[in-house]
């Protein structure tokens, strides 16, 4: 059983909406593991706010979070993910930088979106939206 857990944005986004698998999702990844996000999914939810309260709840709800930061190997690895899958399965920068988080901190990831990442054959995805058994 893993300490840590990566949640992907997506998820973040969607708990932040309430939703449902999402909300459950992070329950049950709390219950069993701490949760984390990589600095690229924090900046990219502190763009997607409108205004100051949007900004203040954001950062409450990412309170109950580790922020992974990157440093030099998280990019050294993001561009040889980029080199590897950008073209052959469309890889997107702020998903390399948040998949060579996880992997270089030997951390599990939990993502909606599993088909932007079941090819890289490092990460250790966990299924979504129930990764552990309640």
């Amino acid at each position: 059983m893993p300490d840590l857990v990566v949640v992907d944005t997506d998820v973040l986004i969607d708990a932040g909406r309430n939703i449902g698998d999402a909300v459950i999702c992070l329950e049950q990844v709390e219950r069993q593991a701490s949760l984390a996000i990589s600095v690229v999914s924090e900046m990219k939810l502190v763009v997607g706010c409108r205004n100051k309260a949007e900004q203040r709840a954001l950062d409450k709800f990412l309170s109950r979070f580790r922020v992974v930061k990157s440093n030099e190997q998280t990019s050294d690895l993001a561009i040889d993910l980029l080199r590897r899958y950008r073209l052959s399965h469309g890889l997107l920068i702020a998903d390399a930088l948040i998949a060579a988080t996880a992997i270089l901190q030997g951390i599990p990831f939990v993502t909606k979106n599993e088909r932007d990442y079941r090819f890289i054959t490092e990460l250790r995805l966990l299924p979504y939206p129930q990764p552990f058994a309640t």
